[in-house]
């Protein structure tokens, strides 16, 4: 801790006052209001996906408003206990208020990140498809255990998840799955996870207890809205129906609801089966096969861009991250370089630190 916390607390609430330039919490407090009126119209309820989207948007504004407000009242708060503490030379508030500060520091500067996002798609909710690579049934159990990193690291931040798709291995684990993340700039915010993951650990598969080395590949897109404008013709695409396989409970395997979309020009095969409405999941698989169809027009116009730059390609999306559980204990960004030796947590959804380098490395190399 510094010596003089009342100089840290200025820094912090210069930098909360410069975040605030950027998100404008005016224009924030008009469009929640907006949003709210929006909300009390009966008519907005006769189209159920719309409604959705508006009460979405306002429970995120509200959420941002309340959580700048919080973090000046908490900043204040934590001054008059450095004052309270150096009068009454009370060492226990003085260490209650250096943890405060500490927690205010690791808040404020992750919510300094979200003003780093100012990509095209960066505000965009996120869709993550998620494949076993090399490894037989370890890759199918890694890929298993990255959904549930991702899946806890939503569910840490009260972000609500969807999981479209799922395509269970024979042995163990699961050989895909494609889940959306619906909050404001999830996909600006997790797309430095795209590209392949690498776990080195004891194989549970093999009987000998030697080491395996599996490969998972996360593909992060930016959900796709009204504005996208991504039309594709009947012609091209075929479109299968299926039961549904997997877990599940009184209904499923017995209709042919389940989708699966076909783009015939480029080879993209998406599927849905988590409604019992063959409608439903059609028009999920849809969804996600216009978000493949916007990211892989995005992906070519930066290659565009790339050529003329000189840079040969895109220089990141392969493998990002090592995950090593045997002989000793690591996780390494290979990109940031960033690592931490508590593996247990990382697999438990804390992510936000190899996230917040991730963010600060593609800012830096203009991705």
């Amino acid at each position: 801790m510094p010596t003089d916390p009342t100089s840290e607390i200025s820094e912090l609430m210069a930098t909360l006052a410069s975040v605030e330039a950027v998100l404008d919490p005016d224009a924030m407090r008009k469009e929640a209001d907006s949003l709210r009126e929006r909300s009390a119209d009966p008519s907005l309820w006769e189209d159920q996906d719309q409604a959705q989207d508006v009460t979405r948007r306002l429970s995120y504004l509200d959420g941002e408003l309340s959580r700048l407000e919080a973090l000046h009242r908490r900043l204040d708060d934590t001054a008059v206990m450095f004052e309270l503490a150096e009068s009454e030379q009370d060492e226990p508030t003085r260490h209650e208020a250096e943890r405060e500060l500490a927690a205010l520091r690791k808040e404020i500067d992750q919510l300094e990140i979200r003003t780093l996002l100012s990509g095209e798609y960066d505000a965009r909710e996120a869709l993550i498809s998620i494949n076993a690579g090399a490894g037989g049934a370890d890759a199918a159990d890694w890929t298993e255990g990255l959904r549930r990193i991702y899946l806890r690291w939503a569910e840490r931040h009260g972000y609500p998840t969807e999981v479209y798709d799922t395509s269970y291995a024979e042995e163990a684990g699961i050989k895909s799955t494609t889940f959306a993340i619906k909050a404001p700039y999830a996909y600006g915010t997790l797309r430095g996870e795209h590209g392949t993951h690498r776990m080195v650990r004891i194989s549970k598969y093999d009987n000998q207890g030697r080491r395996q080395t599996s490969f998972a590949m996360v593909d992060v897109l930016p959900v796709v809205q009204q504005v996208d404008h991504i039309d594709i013709p009947e012609d091209e695409m075929r479109i299968d129906v299926f039961r549904s396989s997997g877990p599940g409970g009184q209904g499923v395997n017995t209709t042919d609801s389940a989708v699966r979309i076909t783009h015939l020009p480029t080879g993209i095969v998406v599927s849905c089966q988590n409604e019992r409405s063959q409608i439903q999941n059609k028009a999920t698989a849809m969804a996600v096969l216009q978000s493949k169809l916007l990211e892989r027009k995005r992906e070519e116009q930066a290659a565009k861009l790339n050529e003329l730059r000189g840079d040969g390609g895109r220089s990141w999306g392969t493998q990002i991250r090592n995950y090593v559980l045997h002989p000793y204990q690591n996780i390494k960004d290979v990109r940031t370089g960033y690592e931490t030796g508590n593996t247990a947590a990382v697999m438990d959804g804390e992510i936000d630190d190899f996230i917040e380098a991730e963010i600060r490395w593609l800012r830096s190399k203009g991705l």
